[in-house]
């Protein structure tokens, strides 16, 4: 079955509901041989996954490298891509230190939300992924999630520095696109609200486990016109295992409130016949601000069990049965309400 797509009135882009991060092809936990990591992008934009959102934070450049090696066998024109700024790579000896990272490319990250280091950053990215052009520019990790109580000032940054560059590019045609990645609801309805965006990338924040953006960012996307990439819809790995032994949430061993919570809204699903991780999926495309669910993968039979997973059907009683058991908030739009070339 063809990946539903949805044309986005702003930027003019053709997105498709599902499309791939690439992060876990950065070495991201473990190392990964470059054949695989290929052959992974490529399955992904075979199977209509068209959407490619990288970073050069992602093994220090390296997501980046293998996603171009990838364009080079590919027809560029089919694919949407997406990388971010916000972080520039000098060379470096020796191994990764601060990060999620277990191999990558021999680079030291330094954070740099200037107009300059925008525009060096974009350079730097078409260089690496081997491409003419990016389709949509993200600025990256201004959040307390990355800078604690230097968040205020990275935002002042970005504003007045890495926003101005997107801008003027967007503006001279050389990005379709302009927007932020970040993992807090928050900070994407203030860039909102600061700027003219076109997209936004949420990771982690709108989830089975977690609904907090109904109360401001998401209506405030769909009143925009901002495409909602959602990311992290797995919260880092519980809702795609349920409530296992080591299973994690937000980067950590999930809490035991954490690991019931889950187990109550697998049973929900189970009672369904419906796995967890397929349920994860789906949720977040009911909002009709969300436009895409960013999935990683690290194998093309990864990619596969992602695909099969977006073309199952789940049953609207399972939504109302999460509702009704206090699992879900009863205001979350559950119904898909973007059909295959709508526009937005």
């Amino acid at each position: 079955m063809p990946i539903a797509t949805m044309t986005h009135a702003r930027s003019g882009l053709v997105l498709p509901r599902l499309g791939l991060g690439t992060a876990p092809i950065g070495d991201l936990y473990r190392r990964l041989d470059d054949d695989t990591a290929v052959r992974t992008v490529i399955g992904a934009v075979g199977a209509g996954v068209t959407l490619v959102d990288t970073s050069p934070h992602y093994g220090n450049g390296l997501a980046e490298a293998r996603v171009g090696t990838a364009l080079r066998r590919l027809d560029r024109d089919r694919i949407v891509l997406s990388t971010k700024v916000g972080r520039l790579m000098s060379p470096h000896r020796g191994p990764p230190t601060g990060t999620r990272f277990a191999g990558g490319l021999p680079f030291q990250a330094r954070y740099d939300y200037s107009y300059d280091g925008a525009m060096r950053s974009v350079e730097h990215s078409l260089l690496r992924l081997g491409t003419d052009r990016i389709d949509i520019a993200l600025i990256h990790d201004v959040d307390p999630w990355t800078h604690g109580d230097g968040a205020e000032q990275r935002f002042a940054e970005a504003m007045n520095g890495a926003y101005r560059a997107l801008e003027a590019l967007r503006a001279d045609g050389s990005i379709k696109a302009i927007g932020v990645g970040l993992n807090d609801a928050t900070v994407c309805a203030r860039f909102a609200r600061a700027g003219d965006f076109d997209a936004m990338l949420l990771a982690g924040r709108y989830s089975l486990l977690e609904q907090g953006a109904l109360d401001d960012f998401l209506p405030l996307a769909a009143d925009k016109g901002i495409a909602v990439l959602m990311g992290g819809v797995f919260n880092t790995g519980i809702l795609a295992t349920g409530p296992v032994e080591g299973a994690m949430y937000n980067y950590r061993p999930a809490t035991p409130e954490v690991l019931e919570r889950a187990g109550r809204i697998e049973a929900v699903c189970r009672a369904h016949a419906v796995p967890l991780a397929v349920a994860a999926i789906h949720f977040p495309l009911g909002h009709p601000a969300v436009a895409s669910v960013v999935l990683g993968a690290v194998t093309p039979d990864e990619v596969a069990r992602n695909v099969a997973a977006f073309d199952r059907t789940v049953p609207p009683g399972l939504w109302s049965d999460l509702m009704t058991e206090g699992l879900l908030r009863p205001d979350a739009p559950v119904a898909p309400s973007v059909p295959s070339e709508a526009s937005r």
